[in-house]
């Protein structure tokens, strides 16, 4: 149990009813969670209002009501109980931050937490730190995309960056753990949406900024600033903030920074530059390396250390993972989704090709951002002699719709030697990759990476790239 007045100490409230000195036993967002003497936070979502579930928390025994606005949906005022203290503030996503901090204790203040955000990159780099640093002997938490990692502890993860009250609970749980550090991919929905309102950074890595989330953000100025608002409003002259100074916007995100500047770039003069031993292969991993190896170094990782404990690590889950069949056909399987992100991958398989062909199999998710679907469609066609179009998460989409925009971006005429196939089944369109691919011949599945499902009106199938492939490798 924590006390009201404990944990609204730093919010400012624009009107308050009821008794500050009750008792709050948990802190809710969602009404499914809430208990007796809850504290629940009303948000107003994308899709759904908090504030219309203020009757039923009520009755489910909240004590405690902290909102934004005092009418519903339909017009009708929020009914004041008897019992129940309600606080009205500006803003309830801000709010539920560091309502939630305070109720866990401020666990980020108790670590070392390194924010990664980006376009592409975040999920290798947070988890190449996590295996790196759990490598040289620290206890370590990592949160994002694939999983949240406690040590070795492996949860699944909901969103790339959790809600407020779970971030905030796994926080804790690590600082419980004993984890001294912890890596967490930061998307721009978490800052736009304040999910990391409270925290404490020790430090900011920014990888780069390309086509994605239009769709939420409608402007790539509108991104960017998303992105640079992590390190105007989040780190402090106590944190470092590392970028990479060979992406478009990898000044802008440091300019108006209170941390400590540094750089890292692959050709370019930086802090951290050149060459670094890895596993990993293409210009875009050498990239994150060196974000990774930056990050060690301002964390107090020797260099040197840092060096060689990075030439052990293994790529991330999902992140060009490469298999090869007997008959000598090289599947890689990664997580682009991003026109840019696609268009590395393509790169460095060309660069790797030999006289073999390249065969691309990808789509585009539905309910997403559709002005990337013809970019996408017209990188795979660039850089690939087979480009098979399928379905990837459609969601409440039609798939013929995300098909026919992906169309758009291709030629009328197709150049001799370029095929282009357009298979909406995702199973149907790996087999015929496997069909049409002999020995020396790549073939890439683009765009789900680590996961295992199909997502079609709101219902998750399992499927899995990589099963996939290696069911027609057998």
């Amino acid at each position: 149990m924590k006390l009201l007045s404990q944990l609204i100490a730093q919010i400012q409230p624009l009107d308050v009813k009821g008794d500050l000195g009750v008792p709050v036993a948990s802190v809710a967002i969602n009404s499914s969670s809430v208990i007796p003497s809850s504290l629940f936070i009303a948000i107003k979502g994308e899709k759904v209002d908090g504030h219309n579930f203020i009757p039923e928390v009520v009755a489910k025994g909240a004590t405690v009501i902290v909102y934004e606005h005092d009418t519903f949906e339909n017009g009708q005022m929020i009914h004041f109980v008897d019992g129940v203290t309600y606080i009205k503030v500006a803003d309830t996503h801000e709010a539920s931050g560091l309502i939630a901090t305070a109720f866990y204790e401020y666990p980020s203040q108790k670590l070392q937490l390194v924010g990664v955000t980006g376009t592409n990159g975040k999920t290798t780099i947070t988890t190449l730190l996590h295996n790196l640093f759990r490598n040289l002997g620290y206890k370590a938490g990592m949160i994002g995309t694939v999983a949240v990692k406690i040590n070795d502890e492996e949860r699944e993860a909901v969103r790339t960056t959790p809600d407020p009250v779970s971030l905030n609970k796994i926080l804790s749980d690590m600082v419980s753990a004993g984890c001294t550090h912890v890596f967490m991919e930061v998307s721009s929905h978490a800052v736009a949406l304040k999910r990391i309102a409270g925290l404490t950074f020790a430090g900011g890595v920014f990888t780069n900024l390309t086509h994605d989330h239009l769709d939420f953000h409608k402007t790539i100025e509108e991104y960017a600033k998303a992105k640079q608002t992590f390190f105007t409003e989040y780190l402090s002259s106590e944190s470092f903030a590392i970028s990479n100074t060979e992406s478009d916007y990898g000044t802008f995100m440091l300019e108006h920074t209170k941390a400590k500047k540094y750089f890292y770039a692959r050709e370019m003069d930086a802090d951290f530059s050149g060459s670094v031993e890895t596993k990993l292969i293409g210009d875009f991993n050498h990239s994150n390396i060196l974000a990774v190896l930056g990050t060690a170094v301002l964390l107090g990782v020797d260099e040197m250390r840092a060096r060689e404990g990075i030439k052990k690590l293994d790529p991330a889950p999902g992140r060009f993972v490469s298999l090869t069949s007997e008959a000598g056909v090289i599947g890689i399987v990664d997580y682009a989704h991003t026109p840019d992100a696609l268009l590395n991958v393509l790169q460095t398989i060309n660069n790797m090709k030999g006289n073999g062909k390249v065969i691309s199999v990808f789509g585009c998710g539905g309910d997403r951002d559709s002005a990337k679907r013809p970019v996408m469609a017209k990188i795979g066609y660039d850089l690939s002699d087979v480009t098979i179009l399928t379905t990837d998460n459609p969601r409440s989409e039609n798939a013929e719709t995300i098909l026919n925009d992906m169309k758009k971006g291709l030629p009328e005429v197709y150049a001799a030697g370029k095929q282009v196939l357009i298979i909406s089944d995702r199973h149907e369109a790996i087999k015929k990759a496997y069909e049409l691919a002999v020995s020396g011949d790549y073939i890439l599945l683009a765009g789900k990476g680590h996961e295992n499902y199909q997502e079609v009106h709101s219902t998750k199938t399992h499927f899995d790239d990589t099963e996939e492939l290696q069911h027609c490798f057998e």
